[in-house]
């Protein structure tokens, strides 16, 4: 999950209220639907900050809520509103996630020099989604690079 860190930053996450953040503002129906239909509490988020002087890995987290509708979508005054959206039918959802660790930063550069993480949806040219898929390879791959780079190695009893 793909995050710009002046919006909401691991270290946001891990000072927030019980660890906990609401996933808002996706306004992407492929990443809407990997929320809705795929993501399930437990699951594990590479927290990523993107859009940033050094974008990377900087962090893992869990889902910890199923999907519900972003409340963004209805607020006038959020960056996020939707005029088309309906209450009783809402186009936008979220999941919370949980804090399980700030770590080293993994960054963009670094994961491509990673031949076992080079497939990794991340790093596609061109890839603008906010969420993407990852094998458990690739996260086995990811939990051992930032262990390397001076990560807790507790994260690695996550595999």
């Amino acid at each position: 999950m793909k995050s710009e860190p002046d919006e909401a930053s691991i270290t946001d996450l891990e000072r927030a209220d019980g660890q906990r953040l609401p996933w808002t503002g996706v306004r992407n129906f492929q990443a809407r639907n990997f929320m809705r239909k795929e993501m399930r509490l437990g699951d594990g988020v590479l927290f990523y900050h993107s859009s940033c002087a050094e974008p990377g890995i900087a962090g893992l987290a869990e889902v910890c809520s199923a999907a519900y509708p972003d409340g963004t979508q209805f607020d006038p005054e959020s960056p996020y509103y939707d005029p088309k959206s309906d209450p009783g039918k809402p186009r936008w959802y979220h999941v919370d996630v949980h804090h399980v660790a700030t770590t080293p930063l993994l960054s963009l550069k670094a994961m491509r020099t990673r031949p076992e993480l080079a497939t990794m949806q991340v790093l596609r040219r061109g890839n603008r989604l906010s969420i993407t898929h990852f094998t458990p390879e690739e996260w086995h791959a990811a939990l051992a690079a930032l262990v390397e780079l001076g990560a807790d190695s507790s994260i690695l009893s996550r595999l």
